[in-house]
């Protein structure tokens, strides 16, 4: 069993090919740029999701024109193949995510992220790259991806499929996302969600584990590709890695991720929750 879109899976070794290829962007994204300037990818542009993908409040930037500077400035046009990768799990596929929200065409996610990347003590860089900006044509959004409250809502104890994949204490309402908890935060799961924790679809070198092992995780959860499946966590980051492994690794033609996620169903004064 091989995955439904291997091409969206790049490996080490392909990106290693192709730093030098004009049509080809390597990002590199995640909350501060620590990582980043102790040794990138050579070539890289780093995106801060909070300052970039995020807005204060941990919501996504759906703004267009936003977003086209943000693509402009990292040198991308609409034919460009972006790869991206990240020191942490769900960085990756936030911007993967987010991307396709806005209808780029060739988005990649690069296999294992910074930790396979330095494990097989491949070149890195400290050097910020000098990028010539581009012109960038913004797209409708894809809202086909996106769940809002109201379907959140409207899934809840039906055949449709709600997927926690926070931690088993953010689930039970042992720990909140803001450390203290802001007033308006409460604790615990949206009714009928299903509790799978994102990085069990990973292995220890932060690949993705094969098709086979990934249907069988899914499967056993009763998250199967005949149903709706909405993919959530705290502000939709963990939930588009989810999000991604149903829809791209096992071909799941139904799936969307609720970017608002715990973040901003938490805060709904008529929104359900359970602990």
């Amino acid at each position: 069993m091989n995955y439904a879109h291997p091409e969206i899976l790049v490996d080490t070794q392909w990106v290693a090919e192709h730093l030098s290829d004009r049509q080809v962007r390597v990002i590199e994204t995640d909350i501060d740029m620590t990582a980043y300037n102790s040794g990138h990818i050579p070539g890289a542009v780093f995106w801060n999701a909070l300052t970039t993908i995020m807005q204060p409040d941990y919501r996504f930037n759906f703004d267009s024109s936003a977003f086209l500077e943000l693509l402009a400035r990292s040198g991308i046009t609409n034919d460009t193949t972006i790869i991206i990768y990240s020191n942490h799990n769900a960085g990756a596929h936030c911007a993967f995510w987010f991307l396709k929200v806005f209808g780029h065409n060739d988005v990649r996610v690069m296999n294992g992220g910074s930790k396979k990347w330095l494990a097989e003590k491949r070149p890195v860089s400290t050097e910020i790259p000098t990028i010539t900006p581009t012109i960038y044509t913004v797209k409708n959004l894809d809202t086909t991806i996106r769940a809002l409250p109201e379907q959140v809502k409207a899934a809840i104890n039906t055949d449709s499929i709600l997927v926690d994949v926070r931690t088993v204490q953010e689930y039970c309402g042992e720990l909140f996302m803001m450390k203290p908890p802001e007033k308006t935060e409460r604790a615990g799961h949206i009714p009928s969600a299903i509790h799978l924790f994102y990085e069990s679809a990973l292995n220890e070198d932060n690949t993705f584990k094969s098709a086979e092992e990934l249907y069988a995780l899914y499967n056993s959860k009763g998250i199967t590709p005949n149903k709706e499946v909405i993919t959530y966590c705290a502000v939709g980051a963990r939930s588009s890695n989810t999000w991604f492994v149903l829809k791209y690794l096992l071909g799941y033609e139904n799936v969307r991720n609720y970017d608002g996620s715990w973040n901003e169903w938490s805060r709904l004064a008529d929104a359900p929750v359970e602990t």
